[in-house]
């Protein structure tokens, strides 16, 4: 599994477990924010997983009648120093 791959996973776990009401907990005292933190981090999540989604180009039809559907490669990673698609930060 990819890094991105794993942070979206990480990030949708987190949204879920969010969402889920505590046991034996007293409940919250500002509603409001923790509703908005909650939304933040679905959209957050959300966000990521769109990133990770392949994007493609308008189909093209050859004159042999093949139809190429090419994939748009992604911006570059900035902390990928090195070109090799691995994030080397250290955790």
């Amino acid at each position: 599994m990819g890094r991105r791959a794993f942070r979206i996973a990480a990030a949708l776990v987190a949204a879920l477990l969010l969402a889920q009401p505590a046991l034996a907990e007293e409940p919250p005292e500002a509603p409001l924010a923790e509703a908005e933190e909650g939304l933040r981090d679905l959209l957050l999540a959300l966000e990521l997983l769109i990133a990770v989604i392949p994007q493609y180009a308008m189909p093209e039809v050859l004159e042999n009648g093949d139809i190429v559907i090419r994939r748009i490669q992604p911006p570059a990673d900035p902390e990928d120093t090195d070109g090799d698609g691995v994030d080397e930060t250290a955790i």
